[in-house]
């Protein structure tokens, strides 16, 4: 029976399986022409060129050695391959909590419009139900709901807010909500940030300041730069993350609305081609619907049997 995993990415999977077991059908012979064929069904559910030819070289090899070409032996070969992409040193899993450093600072940032406020509400739930304590900064002073919808979050799922009037510094937002986590003996700290266009440097250099005086006022802080990605923008993700990544020094990716796309293997190109870890994902609506990236589980829920 599919869990909500495999509910969220049943369109990347209907999709890539239904692929394979058209152009696979029993014992067919495997030729070039059938490998091209099969490596645009990876480029079509988002998995990147170079995932996507890698993860070919692999299947041509497995027939190579065993002369088996049927769907189910090269939905095999894929799971495993996906799988060793995922699990490579600094390809999956998120970060817990940083032994001996209290609080555990996370800096969240992203374009506008992914869904980074509400990955924060999601993120405080999850360490809630941890049984930890969570103070939420509210960084994105430029929108004006932000803060607001912040607010709503914290009361929500129990966690305390702090936030300044619209149009204040971000960084010190930021600032002061790191030494009231502190005060408070908070587990936690997850700062929102405004949406930046990543091809903006005047904006990224806001982000850069905010993580400087976050470190100023917590030797290490952050812990955590996580990047919220909207799953169904496909390949534009890599450039965002690239960006990202030289400017802030990106720990982890946390993948949104996977469950409306079919370009799910997007999730197989940031980590494979970029290294970036997949911390979380969002596969649905629900305040549960955030879950912790694992890699097996992602695999099975894209390339296993219904």
């Amino acid at each position: 029976m599919l869990g909500q995993l495999g509910v969220g990415l049943a369109k990347t999977r209907d999709g890539l399986l239904g692929a394979i077991r058209r152009l696979l059908p029993a014992n067919r012979k495997m030729t070039p022409e059938l490998c091209e064929d099969l490596e645009t069904a990876l480029l079509a559910a988002d998995l990147g060129a170079a995932s996507a030819a890698s993860l070919m070289e692999s299947v041509r090899e497995s027939v190579r050695q065993s002369g088996e070409a049927d769907a189910a032996s090269v939905r095999k070969v894929l799971k495993a391959s996906i799988a060793e992409r995922l699990r490579r040193p600094g390809g999956s899993e998120a970060v817990p909590p940083s032994q001996g450093a209290s609080p555990h600072v996370v800096l969240l940032v992203g374009i506008n419009g992914v869904g980074k406020t509400t990955t924060v509400g999601k993120l405080a739930a999850l360490y809630r139900r941890e049984g930890k304590r969570v103070v939420l900064v509210a960084g994105d002073t430029f929108r004006a709901a932000a803060g607001e919808q912040l607010a709503l979050w914290g009361q929500r799922v129990g966690a305390d807010v702090i936030k300044h009037k619209a149009g204040a510094d971000p960084a010190a937002v930021a600032f002061d909500g790191l030494a009231a986590a502190r005060a408070r003996k908070a587990d936690v700290v997850l700062v929102d940030t405004a949406g930046r266009l990543h091809t903006r440097s005047n904006l990224m250099d806001e982000l850069r300041k905010t993580k400087r005086v976050l470190e100023k006022g917590m030797p290490g802080a952050p812990h955590e730069v996580l990047l919220v990605l909207d799953a169904t923008v496909g390949q534009n993700g890599l450039a965002q993350a690239r960006l990202f990544h030289d400017a802030l020094g990106v720990t982890g990716v946390v993948l949104t609305k996977l469950d409306g796309t079919a370009k799910g293997g997007i999730v197989v190109a940031i980590a494979g081609d970029l290294g970036l870890p997949i911390s979380y994902v969002g596969v649905g609506e629900g305040v549960e619907d955030l879950q912790v990236f694992d890699p097996d589980a992602f695999v099975e829920a894209m390339l296993g049997e219904e």
